[in-house]
């Protein structure tokens, strides 16, 4: 992967293709969670055009998608600025969540206890748990400590424990 590295940085457009081929639909996945699935190509566009001019700064102390990801969340953050609306995540959002214990919780419920959430808080549930990243990988995406992950996904466990207990639905 390294040399592909290096031929990419040097310009080599297929070793760039390479790394798209390799790593798009997850960075695609990612966008559409935060951005929603119509503006989700851009997104992902926009964070292929940017990996290709930084490619040179890529100093390996992630992996290759965490990196790419930290860049597609600066896209969607942007984006999101720009269009004065909460990422809707409507990848996420739309499919139904099943208890354990007791029945599902409705989408228009799961919606409104996402919606609850801080920006922050919502950011590291989703990539926690619905892209399945690491607290490291996570935290090196957010440019904050892995600690602060941890908090963050701990306080929005509970700031939707709440929710729901105040809704009566089950979680």
């Amino acid at each position: 992967m390294e040399q592909i590295l290096n031929r990419a940085a040097k310009g080599d457009r297929e070793a760039m293709a390479q790394i798209v081929g390799e790593h798009y639909p997850a960075v695609y996945r990612f966008c559409a969670r935060r951005v929603g699935v119509t503006v989700a190509e851009d997104a992902a566009q926009e964070t292929f055009l940017t990996a290709q001019k930084s490619l040179s700064k890529f100093d390996g102390r992630s992996s290759l998608l965490t990196w790419l990801l930290g860049i597609a969340n600066n896209h969607c953050r942007a984006m999101s600025r720009k269009q004065k609306q909460e990422s809707p995540m409507e990848l996420w959002k739309s499919t139904e969540v099943q208890s354990h214990e007791q029945g599902s919780v409705d989408r228009v419920t799961l919606k409104k206890a996402l919606d609850s959430l801080s920006p922050e808080h919502l950011e590291v549930v989703l990539m926690h748990e619905v892209e399945g990243l690491t607290y490291d990988e996570a935290a090196a995406i957010l440019g904050v400590p892995a600690g602060t992950v941890k908090s963050r996904l701990h306080h929005a466990f509970l700031n939707l424990r709440r929710f729901f207990d105040e809704q009566g639905a089950t979680a």
